[in-house]
């Protein structure tokens, strides 16, 4: 598991050392460096990562699977110093340090005649292989939208269980491992009607939208596969009646990979997720970080990119209920200085509550209340 991420001449970061638990919550203003925090465990991934470069001769990938970075020049962080705690030399470097019992460290060189190249010569020291060999998801804020078909790809739901960037390969993958049971522990749902995976899939999405029930299956003859919703009845809608999710809106589908992705979630496990409170409603969202801190409790890691203050006090309240260890839950603050993004990191207590609440830390209802009763 990861316990500090150090970034050096990392895009918005000149230097940028980050504690990291099994639940890292990254929340502040838009444009901050949130972003650039898991773009850089995904850059290393996508890179060096199980099942990909072979050496670091390979070079650092900028544009790839998990990240389209741009060029090197992109990459570079405008105001770049020296890193001679990671490489001794004259070139400009970016250095993504990785802190996990050991350390892996994570070097690439800066060709001032080749600035637009899309991958950088990179180098890395003993112990950094071990620390990408893990399972992984990594979800973008542009996940899958509602539509008639997906994917189908055996190769992707029988092999790595990856499911996608977007989420594109998550109706496949329920499709075939729809028996396979989640662990007894804190991720199996009490009220769902078995332990076997869609069952399980089923009982977290009806915290988001009670009543609603799912189906993936194959379109014959073709290299897709559907999936349908059922709602049991509620809502005034005919309970017989199967509805595709072009029907049905943005939010069950939307949710649909997070919730696959941490029910599958294993001990060895790192997450990556953007945004996992959109286009839900608000008890949703609290419901979610329910799902979040369930998933970091039966030992995987999980790094979550939030504007949501109802993701925030889900994570709150499940520390303050005991399900997640306080300090387990790690929140951090990114904000602009004017020179570039400060970090503040708020402790959170064995009641749920902060030890510090920092000025434009999730304070606008306060600040739009205190206008309502000027």
């Amino acid at each position: 598991m990861i316990t500090r991420l150090t970034l050096v001449n990392f895009k918005a970061f000149r230097r940028l050392e980050l504690a990291m638990g099994p639940l890292t919550l990254l929340t502040g203003l838009n444009s901050s460096g949130k972003s650039s925090v898991l773009q850089s465990l995904a850059l290393l991934l996508q890179s060096f990562g199980r099942g990909r470069a072979a050496s670091p001769e390979e070079g650092l990938m900028l544009n790839g699977e998990l990240v389209e970075l741009g060029t090197a020049r992109d990459l570079l962080h405008d105001d770049f110093g020296p890193a001679d705690d990671l490489l001794v030399t004259d070139a400009p470097l970016v250095g993504v340090v990785v802190e996990a019992g050991g350390t892996g460290r994570f070097i690439a060189r800066y060709d001032l005649d080749e600035p637009d190249e899309d991958a950088m010569e990179a180098y890395d020291f003993p112990g950094g292989w071990s620390l990408l060999d893990v399972p992984f998801q990594y979800l973008h804020a542009d996940r899958i939208t509602p539509a008639v078909t997906y994917p189908r790809t055996r190769q992707i739901a029988l092999g790595p269980g990856f499911l996608g960037v977007r989420g594109e390969h998550t109706v496949n993958y329920l499709r075939h491992h729809a028996e396979h049971e989640v662990p007894d522990g804190p991720l199996r749902h009490s009220a769902a009607t078995s332990p076997q995976l869609l069952d399980q899939t089923v009982a977290w999405m009806q915290e988001l939208c009670p009543g609603v029930n799912l189906n993936a299956s194959a379109v014959e003859g073709t290299d897709f596969v559907r999936l349908s919703y059922g709602f049991g009845g509620t809502a005034g809608i005919n309970a017989t009646r199967r509805r595709r999710p072009t029907n049905v809106g943005f939010g069950l589908t939307y949710a649909l990979p997070i919730v696959v992705a941490c029910l599958t979630a294993t001990p060895e496990s790192l997450i990556l997720l953007e945004n996992p409170e959109a286009h839900l409603h608000p008890k949703g969202q609290s419901r979610m970080a329910a799902l979040i801190a369930a998933a970091a409790a039966t030992g995987a890691q999980l790094i979550v990119e939030t504007h949501s203050d109802h993701v925030l006090n889900g994570v709150r309240i499940a520390v303050k209920q005991e399900a997640l260890r306080p300090e387990d839950a790690v929140i951090h603050f990114f904000r602009g200085n004017g020179s570039g993004a400060e970090v503040i990191t708020p402790r959170v207590d064995k009641d749920g509550m902060l030890a510090q609440w920092p000025e434009g830390f999730f304070d606008e209802w306060e600040n739009s209340l205190d206008q309502l009763l000027d």
